[in-house]
């Protein structure tokens, strides 16, 4: 490395991300690739306040924050550069703008407004929605400065407090005998409800699963929203399933998931952290959002179930009632044939 190589180099490198789970955890693939980059950079991420927890631990991110568009408003006015580069995702202005008071080179996506684009160091286009997977999508920012990679795989790690914590929950919880342990997540978030698999289906499926695994017991994931939805789901397995759902913080629920013989969900925030966890999974995705634009990439622990109509030319009109119960059980049946008892819990 040359002395103006030297001199040039980044020392503390800053990702904002203000998102929903989902997109909080795609992004880590280009935080890796910008750390392995600039190896001798500190790294700092700055998420949503309910979220950005989920950066903790990552090997490749050296301090984790979190930073609202209320509190962006005033962050850095008094404050010299404090990093030598920025990366922002989204298009919020306040966001942008923060970056801009508090870095010397900010790259973010372009806006909608030409003299901030021209305040960037690099202005990114953004690409045609529904275009290309959502992990390259982010790697688009750190591609602006001629970093790219070839790793593509989530990143989430589990510490062994969370494990160990995560392995008594299921000692005092569960049956003893309890094997294998299928993780059930049942519901997407409101907005995006038409993603959900019929509670009837689930129903089906786990009476199929417990045929053939007569120990099998269900733990029911997610948040306080979901309980309501799967009350027929539960009052039907009854002493097989135990309700998680809203009794757990984000990183206790991603713990208990890495405990998992298999997990079972429809495509929303969890089933993108189970994808990094690189357990087995079963992901089902309606055709308005295909999997060819989220599925975790090089887990060989993953099966997609595709709606039948994703090349519909009227994607947003199809239920996921169609979805049969016969496509996920094969899907399931396959998984646990190969890695059930295979496979270290709680790593």
């Amino acid at each position: 490395m040359t002395r103006q190589e030297i001199a040039e180099y980044p020392r503390r490198i800053l990702f904002i991300n203000v998102t929903r789970i989902g997109d909080t955890i795609l992004v880590t693939p280009a935080i890796r690739a910008v750390a392995e980059a600039y190896p001798l950079a500190e790294i700092t991420v700055w998420g949503h306040p309910k979220r950005s927890e989920i950066y903790r631990h990552l090997p490749f991110v050296t301090h984790v924050g979190s930073i609202t568009k209320v509190s962006a408003l005033w962050r850095g006015r008094t404050a010299h550069a404090q990093y030598d580069l920025a990366f922002v995702y989204g298009h919020d202005r306040a966001l942008i703008k923060c970056a801009l008071r508090i870095a010397k080179r900010v790259v973010a996506f372009r806006q909608d407004d030409p003299v901030l684009n021209g305040r960037l160091f690099r202005a990114v286009e953004y690409p045609p929605a529904l275009t290309e997977h959502l992990v390259q999508l982010q790697l688009r920012l750190p591609a602006a400065i001629g970093i790219s990679t070839s790793n593509l795989r989530l990143a989430y790690q589990v510490d062994e407090n969370e494990a160990g914590h995560a392995r008594r929950k299921i000692a005092d919880s569960l049956p003893s005998e309890s094997s294998p342990i299928i993780g059930l997540q049942v519901a997407s978030f409101p907005t995006k409800d038409f993603r959900d698999w019929p509670i009837r289906h689930f129903i089906e499926l786990a009476d199929r699963i417990v045929l053939t695994y007569p120990q099998v017991h269900f733990l029911a994931l997610g948040g306080p929203d979901e309980q309501e939805k799967m009350a027929e789901l539960t009052e039907h397995l009854r002493e097989r399933i135990t309700v998680f759902a809203g009794k757990l913080s984000l990183r206790q629920t991603a713990a208990l998931m890495s405990c998992l013989d298999l997990y079972i969900g429809v495509d929303t925030g969890p089933t993108h952290i189970m994808g990094a966890l690189h357990r087995p999974m079963v992901a089902l995705y309606h055709p308005s959002f295909p999997r060819v634009l989220l599925e975790p990439i090089d887990n060989p622990y993953f099966r997609a179930v595709e709606h039948p109509d994703v090349d519909s030319p009227s994607p947003q009109n199809a239920s996921m009632a169609d979805i049969s119960v016969d496509t996920v059980w094969n899907a399931v049946r396959l998984l646990l044939e190969k890695f059930y008892g295979r496979t270290n819990l709680c790593q």
